[in-house]
């Protein structure tokens, strides 16, 4: 069952490629037979002239003879290139279409999905797992019909020549088969252990390069390093029952070939079973029987290949097929003047089963009000956000927007319309004009007067190339505060019409806080507004706040009413107060 999974699968990457795989193994299947044209003229050379004292037979003489083997030899090369060449070409194809699909796939899956997927893992499928992919393309699928051709094609030629001396011959095939046949599927197992403990390696790289601050803050190098090593060691011991048995194949064959070599010499020699032959045919014997273990040494060295390719295959397509975690992005309704009127009825959410986050939830924003969400750490406060962009899908309740449940909307169209503001913002290793833009068609003018609303303009005017100043990884060449300049900017040159900012003045001295406050007021002044905020001093104008503790509504009302109401935000606001004092 397991298998017809993985051969459809297979054929959906070899499917589009099929025209090119044909013609270049009709190109290696000439080659195939140009090796085997090549010592018969030999052996007419040496059994009709050389070992007859005559230089001439007929019209044929033995330069014509040598004329043709040298024109095999240069169309063979000529072909050979072309193969090759072509078999390249093949695998940057695949590599070039497999990639493209896993990255669109990445890009289109939910939130839920990255969530449950370490990036390291994707990293491995994208990378490693698709160059695996292409090497059977290169090295398997184009030579594969050649060699099984050229073995079919030098039995038959040595049973022409000669039954008995062929069939002892073919007395070592058995062991061929046994050997190859064995080791192969003891290779097979240990690959596909070698590749998951290969993944959980990559994974361990990918999150520590991503963690280096916090493993450097807290002086764990010791510790991580110490855990590399383990990880790297168990991959090296992985690969050790796989490298000694990829050693012992080419021996073993390497041993039946000159055994298959020494039955011919022996018999002939003997003259076993009435065996006498001319130069020239055991010339031949002996050539083809290098000539048949070239093609099964190929094949038995591709079958790791062809192994690693068919694990990867599956990994790969263990993530394309499931396309429950893929967004709709394209149907539902398109949103046009939206007015920004939320509300929440009787929501029900659970990240992972019966483990509810937000419990019976109701509350609504009108157009243009500007609202806080306030509670303790795990409150809700960042998921109600997240369900509003509809990053996670809802177990009860209905969640509307302008009275249209968010269900019903075009996904782009929804997103279009919020723009968030994170505590972290991630810069983009762009230019500062790319980061403001991401991909939209807006012009200097628009980067720049968003710059100047997010009040990053001076900042912007210090950097030696301006808005082309091109920020390192992850946005490393800035410090917090001024990658939220530029997280501020984003939003503003977008100008949607529902603005969420998560904690998002956190990192910015007070100066600047004040300057962007008055530029929120302004821009938001005919925009509904969510804020999510521990500090409290932040949001008392807001028009409403809702108060939030472990996944419930407790309180909603403006900061002088909940103040005066003595109940959980006052508590909440007295703490704030008191921690400030001290």
């Amino acid at each position: 069952m397991k298998e017809n999974k993985t051969l459809k699968r297979m054929w959906k990457i070899i499917k589009p490629e099929m025209k090119s795989i044909i013609i270049i193994s009709i190109l290696a299947t000439i080659i195939s037979i140009i090796e085997i044209v090549k010592p018969y003229l030999i052996k007419v050379a040496i059994d009709d002239y050389l070992s007859l004292g005559i230089y001439q037979k007929g019209i044929i003489t033995i330069s014509i003879i040598g004329g043709v083997y040298i024109a095999l030899v240069i169309i063979g090369n000529i072909i050979d290139f072309i193969v090759k060449t072509a078999t390249s070409m093949l695998g940057e194809n695949v590599i070039y279409s497999l990639r493209n699909r896993l990255y669109k796939y990445i890009q289109y899956a939910n939130i839920t999905f990255h969530d449950k997927t370490p990036a390291g893992k994707l990293f491995v499928r994208i990378t490693n797992d698709v160059e695996d992919i292409s090497t059977l393309f290169k090295d398997v699928l184009t030579t594969l019909v050649k060699d099984i051709l050229m073995i079919i094609a030098i039995l038959s030629i040595m049973l022409i020549l000669n039954v008995k001396l062929a069939l002892i011959s073919f007395l070592i095939i058995p062991l061929i088969i046994i050997f190859s046949t064995y080791l192969t599927k003891l290779l097979n197992k240990k690959q596909e252990y070698s590749k998951s403990v290969k993944t959980r390696l990559n994974t361990f790289l990918a999150e520590s390069i991503y963690g280096i601050k916090l493993i450097k803050i807290f002086n764990r190098q010791y510790e991580k390093q110490k855990e590399c090593e383990q990880w790297t060691k168990k991959f090296w011991e992985s690969r050790i029952p796989t490298g000694i048995i990829e050693g012992f194949l080419p021996g073993i064959m390497l041993i039946l070939e000159k055994l298959g070599i020494s039955i011919i010499v022996w018999t002939c020699v003997n003259q076993w079973f009435n065996v006498n032959l001319q130069v020239g045919v055991i010339y031949m014997f002996i050539t083809y029987i290098q000539r048949l273990f070239d093609p099964i040494n190929r094949l038995i060295d591709n079958f790791e290949t062809l192994q690693e390719s068919v694990v990867s295959i599956d990994k790969i397509f263990e993530i394309l097929e499931k396309k429950d975690y893929l967004e709709d992005l394209e149907t539902g309704k398109i949103l046009d003047n939206v007015k920004g009127k939320i509300e929440f009825k009787n929501v029900w959410f659970a990240y992972e089963k019966d483990n509810w986050i937000l419990k019976n939830v109701s509350f609504t924003i009108e157009p243009g009000q500007s609202v806080a969400l306030v509670g303790k750490t795990g409150s809700g406060k960042t998921t109600i956000t997240n369900l509003i962009n509809r990053f996670y899908e809802i177990q009860k309740g209905e969640i509307l927007l302008d009275g249209v449940n968010i269900k019903e909307i075009n996904i782009r169209s929804l997103r279009k319309n919020i723009g968030i503001i994170l505590q972290d913002p991630f810069i983009f290793a762009r230019s500062i004009k790319d980061n403001v833009m991401l991909n939209e068609n807006l012009s200097d003018e628009d980067v720049e007067e968003a710059l100047q609303l997010s009040s990053a303009e001076d900042f912007i005017n210090s950097l030696p190339a301006g808005i082309e100043s091109v920020a390192d990884e992850r946005g490393n060449s800035y410090s917090a505060g001024q990658k939220q300049l530029l997280a501020f900017a984003r939003i503003f040159a977008h100008n949607p019409s529902i603005f969420v900012l998560d904690e998002a003045t956190a990192n910015i001295d007070t100066h600047t806080e004040e300057l962007i406050q008055k530029s929120i007021d302004k821009i938001s002044s005919n925009k509904t507004s969510i804020f999510i905020a521990h500090r409290l001093s932040t949001i008392v104008n807001v028009d409403k706040i809702i108060v939030l503790n472990q996944g419930e509504i407790v309180e909603q009302g403006n900061h002088n009413e909940l103040l005066n109401s003595g109940g959980y935000y006052s508590k909440l606001y007295q703490a704030y107060y008191n921690s400030l004092t001290a």
